[in-house]
């Protein structure tokens, strides 16, 4: 007769890969994050976050110092010190409430406004004349559009290192909005409307670019890739899309517009001229006209 033991685990020991698996998560994040800025809006971005988690450590530092000093002083137990029950008022105590506090209100507001001119997201960068790109955010994948160049991609992105890009943002479906943490912060994309970014990148690297706003089933996986390329690099990815047999004209334009996740990119070496435009001004008159419906509907219930 076999007989089987049962070998208790400790619980530590079950949770410890789990722990594990956890930190290795964060660190990825983090190696995707501004922290790991790579271009110079994110280092900017991440300075100021130093500063200012700096300020809040200064704020928040006397509250858990003297939270648990204060319990203690005035401990049941603590019958030696004075007694003073008609105390209400002391010149240093008001200081102390309201001078930091209105200190650190104002280096703050001094400190975001000036960062909130420096990395303006219109603001030109530095480093000659920038790459002109027209970005279409549909669902649930990305349009590049490289205008100078006649051709476009889907969900990659492509800049050479130390040279600028210039994208105008529109979205051909609902509201969404493009983040590239490691390069640049967050912007919109609106239908009808066009908002501008510019991003630069110091080092090579690919990187991660997604939608932050929440536009249905596919929200998930509505990623794509950034690839900064040294001159060489870019000129050589420059000649590939070109080279794509793929036209991105108006049966095409229908394909990649409905409601599908791209599996992976996808190039056209020749686009049509005006699509962004024909684009904005197609998801202006729409959304024109669902304005007016509904301002009618308004209009009849209230009659």
């Amino acid at each position: 007769m076999i007989r089987r033991h049962h070998v208790r685990v400790p619980v530590a020991a079950r949770l410890a890969p789990m722990v594990l698996l956890l930190a290795l998560c964060g660190c990825s994040a983090l190696d995707h994050g501004f922290l790991n800025a790579a271009g110079p809006v994110a280092t900017d971005e991440r300075h100021l976050f130093f500063i200012v988690s700096a300020v809040l450590v200064f704020v928040a530092g006397p509250v858990l110092l003297l939270v648990p000093l204060f319990a203690w002083h005035y401990r049941l137990g603590n019958a030696d010190d004075a007694y003073r029950p008609n105390w209400n008022f002391s010149w240093w105590v008001e200081g102390l409430i309201w001078i930091p506090p209105i200190g650190i209100v104002i280096g703050l507001a001094v400190l975001l406004w000036n960062w909130t001119h420096l990395d303006d997201p219109y603001r030109k960068l530095a480093g000659g004349p920038p790459i002109e790109v027209e970005a279409v955010a549909l669902d649930w994948k990305w349009l590049f559009i490289y205008p100078d160049e006649g051709f476009a991609t889907v969900n990659q992105l492509a800049l050479p290192v130390g040279r600028p890009m210039h994208i105008r943002l529109t979205s051909g479906t609902v509201m969404q909005s493009l983040l590239i943490p490691q390069l640049s912060g967050q912007i919109y994309a609106m239908a009808g409307m066009t908002t501008e970014l510019n991003i630069a990148a110091s080092r090579p690297g690919r990187y991660l670019g997604q939608n932050t706003q929440y536009n249905g089933a596919g929200f998930a996986r509505q990623k794509f890739t950034v690839l900064a390329l040294s001159g060489a690099d870019y000129q050589a990815w420059l000649g590939r899309v070109h080279r794509a047999p793929a036209i991105l004209d108006q049966a095409a334009w229908r394909t990649i517009s409905q409601r599908t996740v791209a599996p992976h990119p996808r190039f056209f070496g020749a686009v049509v001229p005006g699509l962004f435009q024909r684009v904005l001004t197609e998801t202006s008159g729409g959304a024109h006209a669902a304005m007016t419906a509904h301002a009618a509907e308004l209009a009849k219930d209230a009659r």
